[in-house]
């Protein structure tokens, strides 16, 4: 069977993080799983089916991972994926595949959303600074995902968007 346990997964495992900018709810979330899962259940690439997981957390980042290590996805088959992924968009109610979203956790604990330019306002402001945790969307390994998908603004490349 090609969809299985995210954990699973080797560390080397091509992933693809999309965060929505606003939190699924008890409805949404279970919407958007079962079309993901449903998708990834019969996800090929030229034909042999891929071994995948994905894994959703916070109310908001669904990761999508492949073990490369039996077949590669091939530009068709990740295509696949955001056709999907762009087809959900409208029964949720928000954007999975914008780009230039910066999310963290705010004060209380939340997960936040809001621009480059926002971001940076914000630092500038100091409403946010180098302990302010963030999430790293541009991760491209199950490895990083799990050692590094949430760190401080000071540990990731979302420290060089505040002045210093």
């Amino acid at each position: 069977m090609p969809l299985v346990p995210f954990e699973s997964l080797p560390a080397d495992a091509r992933l693809w993080v999309f965060g929505a900018r606003a939190p699924l709810d008890e409805v949404d979330a279970p919407r958007m799983l079962a079309a993901v899962d449903s998708f990834l259940f019969s996800w090929t690439a030229h034909g042999t089916p891929l071994t995948c997981a994905r894994d959703f957390r916070d109310e908001h980042f669904l990761a999508v991972a492949v073990d490369e290590r039996a077949s590669n996805a091939s530009g068709c088959s990740i295509d696949g994926l955001f056709h999907i992924l762009q087809e959900i968009e409208g029964g949720i109610g928000t954007a999975m595949l914008a780009g230039g979203t910066i999310f963290f956790r705010g004060p209380d604990g939340l997960v936040l959303s809001c621009s480059r330019a926002e971001f940076e306002h914000m630092a500038a402001m100091g409403e946010i600074d180098g302990a302010t945790r963030v999430f790293d969307t541009t991760l491209t390994s199950v490895g990083d995902y799990r050692a590094k998908f949430e760190v401080p603004a000071a540990e990731s490349w979302h420290g060089r968007l505040m002045k210093r």
